[in-house]
C-alpha cells in the first residue's frame, strides 16, 4: 500500500473485512483530514478496475450519492489501485428497522431514482441481444442447480415459472447496471442520507434485471422495497415488471445454493430461508406481485416532511398553527400527529378525520373518539399527564392541541427513542415507574380507570427530568364492564378480565396493569422469571403479586401496592 503514487498523504489505513469482493479494502484518513476509501486488486484486473472507474466518475457527475472516484492506477508491486471519497453511514440492513416506516418508504423512494439513473446509461449498441444472452445464462443456473446436492423446498415450481416466462425476455433493453443493488452496498447517515457504494460488479443488461437483488431488501425492510419499487416507476409498476421480476428472481434464487456451499452451512441455510421467504411472497409461485409490497401506502408532505395515508387528504390548516418539525403517523388510533412551532411555542398537534393508514375504522369514529378523548385530559390533568390546551373542529376533522414535550418514547414503534429510554439506569426507572404509580392513583381518584396504557404512553424529557403520560384517550369513568371481550390495548400489559366479556374493570385490574408495567421497564415483559429481573427480590415478588391471575391474589388497590413497592425499594439493587 506505501507503494501508492498518489499526492495524499495516508496517516491511517483500517481494513474493512466486511463484503463478498475479492478486492482487499481499507478505510483510509489523509493527513488533511479527508476520509478516504482505497480498493486494491490484481494486475489482472486492470482493465475491469479502470471500467468501473470511468463509469463511477461519468455516475458521480449525475449527483447520485455515492463513492465519488478520485484516483486510479498501478502501484509498484503491480497491483490496481482506486482511490475513492468515503460514504458516511451505517449499513442500511441495520439501520432501516430503527426507523418508521414512513421514513423507511421515503429512503426507498430515493434508491428508486438513483437506481433509474444508473440505468440512463444505455450499453453499447454491438451488445448480444439480451434474450439470447440470459437464457444462456439461466441454462447454466438450472444445470448447476440439478447437479447440485442440496435441493430447494418447492424447487420444482421455481422451475416450472421460469420455463413457462422465458418468453420476457424478448426484446428487453440494456442499460448500465450497479450489478447487486440492494440495502447491503448502501449506507445511511445520521442526518438520514441513503448513498450507493460498491459498484465493482458493474456490468450491462436488462435494467429490470436489476431487481433480482430486492429480495435482500425486502426482508430487511417492506416499506424499504415498495419505495424503491414506485421511486424507480414514479407509481406502481406495471404488471408486467412483476412478471419479469419474479422470472429474475426465481432465476437467481435456483444459483443461489451452489454458490452458498462455497462458503459453508450457514450460508446454504440463509439462501435456504430466503428461497423459502421468496416463495411465500408470491404465492408459491402463482401470484407475481409479492406480499410484502405495500399497496395502500400513500405519502404526502407538509413543509418538506413526508408522511403517510391510505389515500390524499388535504392537511394543509395544520400550517395555522406554525411551522411542522415532526410528524407520528404510525399509529392505530386513527389519529395522525404533528410537532409546530409557532415563533418560540411549540404544540403538537393530534388530529382526527384524515384517512391514516393503520386504523381499521372510519374517520369519523376517530372523530367522536377524539371529542370524547378531550373531556378525560381535561378531568385528569396532573403533572405527569401531557398537558392539554384545547380542543376544536378544524379542516373536516377535530384536533387537540397539547403543548409540546420533548420526552422520549418507551413504545416499541418509536425503536431509536425506546434505545435512549432503556439505556436509563434503574434509578431514573424507579422513578418512572413511581410518578406512573401516582398517575394512577390520581386516575383512580377522579374515578376513572386505565385502559390502553401501554408502554407507548410513556414519556421521559431527559432535559427536564420529567415523566409524562400520553394517550390516555379510552380512560373512563367507573364503574366499567368488559362489553367487547378482548379489549383494546397491548396485550402485555392486560389482565385476564380485558379478554372476559362481561368483567369488571376497575382498580384491581389497574394494579396488574402497573404490575406488567414493572416487567416492561426491570424485567423480560412476558417472562416474569427472576432471572430476567433487573431489581430486587423483594421488589420482584411486589410486581409478581401484581400480575397474579387471580384477581383475589393481587394487591387490593393502587394505594396498597405503593405501600409494598415503596418499602421494598429500600432493598434496591441489581441482580
Amino acid at each position: 500500500m506505501l507503494n501508492i503514487k498518489t499526492e495524499y498523504h495516508f496517516k491511517k489505513i483500517d481494513p474493512i473485512t466486511k463484503g463478498w469482493s475479492s478486492d482487499k479494502k481499507y478505510y483510509v484518513e489523509a493527513e488533511t483530514g479527508e476520509r478516504l476509501l482505497l480498493r486494491m486488486a490484481d494486475a489482472s484486473e486492470y482493465e475491469s478496475k479502470k471500467s468501473e472507474f470511468e463509469a463511477m466518475k461519468r455516475l458521480a457527475e449525475s449527483g447520485i450519492p455515492m463513492s465519488k472516484p478520485l484516483e486510479f492506477g498501478v502501484c509498484e508491486d503491480d497491483q490496481v489501485y482506486t482511490l475513492f471519497t468515503w460514504c458516511e453511514g451505517d449499513d442500511a440492513a441495520e439501520v432501516l428497522p430503527m426507523l418508521s416506516d414512513t421514513e423507511q418508504y421515503e429512503l426507498g423512494l430515493k434508491a428508486g431514482r438513483y437506481l433509474r439513473e444508473i440505468h440512463a446509461t444505455q450499453s453499447p449498441p454491438d451488445h448480444e441481444k439480451w434474450e439470447t444472452k440470459f437464457n444462456r445464462k439461466v441454462d447454466k443456473k438450472i444445470q448447476q442447480y440439478h447437479d447440485c446436492p442440496v435441493k430447494l423446498e418447492a424447487g420444482d415450481l421455481i422451475l416450472e415459472y421460469i420455463e413457462a416466462n422465458r418468453h420476457l425476455l424478448v426484446e428487453r433493453p440494456q442499460t448500465f447496471h450497479h450489478g447487486d443493488y440492494h440495502v447491503g452496498n448502501m449506507v445511511i447517515s445520521e442526518t438520514g442520507e441513503l448513498s450507493v457504494i460498491d459498484f465493482n460488479r458493474h456490468d450491462f443488461g436488462d435494467p429490470w434485471e436489476e431487481f433480482n437483488r430486492i429480495a435482500f431488501s425486502a426482508s430487511a425492510s417492506p416499506h424499504f422495497a415498495t419505495g424503491q419499487l414506485n421511486g424507480y416507476f414514479n407509481g406502481r409498476p406495471p404488471e408486467e415488471f412483476f412478471k419479469l421480476m419474479t422470472f429474475y428472481i426465481s432465476s437467481n434464487m435456483l444459483s443461489s445454493i451452489p454458490w452458498a456451499l462455497m462458503f459453508g452451512e450457514e450460508e446454504v441455510a440463509t439462501m435456504k430461508k430466503q428461497a423459502k421467504e421468496v416463495l411465500e411472497w408470491f404465492d408459491g409461485m402463482k401470484n407475481p406481485v409479492p406480499t410484502w409490497y405495500v399497496e395502500d401506502f400513500y405519502i404526502q408532505y407538509i413543509d418538506q416532511i413526508p408522511y403517510k395515508l391510505k389515500s390524499p387528504y388535504d392537511l394543509s390548516f395544520i400550517g395555522e398553527y406554525g411551522e411542522v418539525f415532526k410528524v407520528y403517523d404510525d399509529q392505530d388510533s386513527g389519529n395522525i400527529c404533528f410537532g409546530v412551532q409557532n415563533g418560540e411555542h411549540k404544540m403538537f398537534i393530534k388530529f382526527a378525520g384524515a384517512p391514516t393508514a393503520r386504523y381499521a375504522g372510519k374517520p369519523e369514529e376517530a372523530v367522536a373518539e377524539l371529542k370524547a378523548a378531550v373531556k378525560v385530559f381535561e378531568d385528569l390533568r396532573h403533572p405527569h399527564l401531557v398537558t392539554l390546551i384545547r380542543g376544536e373542529e378544524v379542516g373536516g376533522g377535530y384536533a387537540a392541541i397539547f403543548e409540546w414535550t420533548d420526552g422520549e418514547c418507551m413504545g416499541k414503534m418509536y425503536p431509536r427513542s425506546r434505545e435512549k429510554f432503556m439505556e436509563m439506569p434503574d434509578s431514573t426507572r424507579v422513578d418512572v415507574f413511581r410518578d406512573i404509580l401516582n398517575f394512577h392513583i390520581h386516575v383512580a381518584e377522579q374515578g376513572y380507570v386505565a385502559i390502553d396504557f401501554y408502554d407507548g404512553s410513556i414519556l421521559y424529557d431527559f432535559a427536564k427530568k420529567e415523566t409524562l403520560i400520553c394517550d390516555i384517550d379510552l380512560y373512563s369513568k367507573r364503574p366499567y364492564t368488559n362489553s367487547m371481550g378482548r379489549m383494546w390495548g397491548s396485550s402485555r400489559f392486560m389482565s385476564p378480565e380485558e379478554f372476559e366479556q362481561g368483567a369488571v374493570i376497575d382498580s384491581i385490574t389497574n394494579v396488574y396493569l402497573m404490575g406488567a408495567t414493572a416487567f416492561a421497564l426491570f424485567g423480560g415483559e412476558r417472562d416474569r422469571s427472576f432471572e430476567k429481573w433487573r431489581l430486587s427480590r423483594d421488589l420482584y415478588e411486589v410486581a409478581m403479586k401484581a400480575v397474579s391471575d387471580d384477581r383475589e391474589k393481587r394487591q387490593q388497590s393502587l394505594e396498597e401496592l405503593k405501600e409494598e413497592w415503596d418499602r421494598g425499594t429500600g432493598s434496591l439493587s441489581q441482580s
